[in-house]
């Protein structure tokens, strides 16, 4: 069963005991929902336990908990639309931002605390990217806390973070999750990794670190366009639900079609753009949570590849949400495909949007063509 309930509500989330008297807020899509992500919740219990003060950067905000530290004030950073959703409930002023964005226009003087998760989940370039970030952003003399998953990388993380600044060390341990503190010493910033690039279907793909399948497609998405490849596009009005690189957005702008891209992840969105303009193709792309950018846009034709994780954990709130904005966002008589893991339970729900056939079924996916009626 797809999860129930409604995905935009904003509810406080759900925390444990060592963190009695701290508050965040959640929504399906912020990781770690309905709780706190486990590497931040260590966090905010050893910077608790530090008595850290004053102006603390956190460059993984999700759900604004390091806001609600005694003494803390919080300069709250996200590239998740969900996550900036709830920060924006919880009155920060967030400030949505990926790993090599300036954040000296925002805060002309740097925080003397910084704080980071990893999301090793996201690859090594990425966690490479998010340590070169937080380096550029913490001033000589300031402390870096950062978290993570021990068996997502953070050992291997931690000692790339210690070369840059110079000292630090492993401070906290509660069964997987890790929390290191560093003192930056005066020094270069290490560079940002860059972009990955393929070739496919005669387009050029542009992976930014971090960005789901960027070196190379998934089989899913390899898949649906194989079986849409005779699919008439051309002056179609055509929506790329969860774009993450562009591929499917793009392939359809090549066939003529006049497209919209969206996805959650605002690294996700800067790759599909660079996608776009690598290939001269035109294309809009938002950054949105889910549909609640599009407005009363609607579409003749919607592509998409839902996700169903956020972070480590499968949330299939998501993938209901990507359901229930395609059936508001695709115009009677319109077509809806969606491809998906074999064993996925979309086909209920998205008989809520029109008549469903499954087009084929290999290597553990299925590609699903629902017809809305007239």
């Amino acid at each position: 069963m797809l999860e129930s309930g409604n995905y935009s509500d904003v509810r406080p989330a759900l925390l444990p005991q060592r963190l009695e008297g701290l508050r965040a807020l959640t929504k399906p899509g912020v990781r770690g929902f309905p709780e706190v992500d486990a590497a931040q919740a260590l966090l905010a219990a050893t910077m608790r336990k530090d008595r850290v003060k004053g102006e603390v950067l956190d460059l993984t905000a999700m759900g604004g908990l390091l806001a609600s530290l005694p003494g803390v004030t919080l300069r709250a950073v996200e590239g998740s639309a969900p996550a900036l959703a709830v920060l924006r409930e919880a009155g920060l002023d967030a400030v949505a931002a990926v790993p090599g964005d300036p954040l000296l226009e925002r805060w002309p003087e740097r925080a003397k605390t910084v704080a980071l998760v990893l999301a090793g989940d996201r690859g090594n370039a990425y966690a490479l990217s998010q340590v070169a970030w937080a380096h550029a952003n913490t001033p000589p003399g300031g402390t870096l806390y950062v978290a993570g998953d021990r068996d997502k990388g953070f050992d291997r993380y931690v000692r790339a973070a210690g070369a840059a600044f110079g000292t630090g060390e492993t401070v906290a341990r509660d069964g997987g999750m890790r929390v290191a503190k560093l003192v930056r010493r005066p020094g270069p910033t290490p560079p940002m990794p860059p972009a990955e690039t393929y070739e496919e279907d005669g387009l050029k793909v542009v992976g930014l670190p971090g960005v789901f399948s960027a070196a190379k497609p998934d089989k899913a998405t390899a898949i649906l366009l194989r079986e849409l490849g005779g699919l008439d596009l051309n002056g179609k009005r055509v929506l790329d639900l969860g774009c993450g690189t562009g591929l499917i957005g793009a392939w359809a702008a090549k066939r003529g079609a006049q497209v919209t891209l969206v996805d959650a992840d605002l690294q996700s969105v800067r790759s599909s753009q660079q996608t776009l303009q690598a290939n001269e193709l035109p294309g809009e792309v938002l950054h949105s949570d889910v549909g609640t950018a599009l407005g009363e846009r609607l579409f003749d034709v919607i592509l998409t590849n839902p996700p169903f994780h956020v972070g480590r954990g499968v949330v299939l709130d998501v993938a209901r949400e990507f359901i229930a904005s395609a059936k508001r966002h695709l115009k009677p008589g319109g077509t809806l495909y969606v491809v998906a893991n074999d064993p996925l339970p979309y086909e209920k729900p998205l008989a809520d949007v029109g008549d469903v056939k499954e087009l084929v079924r290999e290597a553990g996916f299925k590609v699903l063509k629902v017809s809305r009626p007239e």
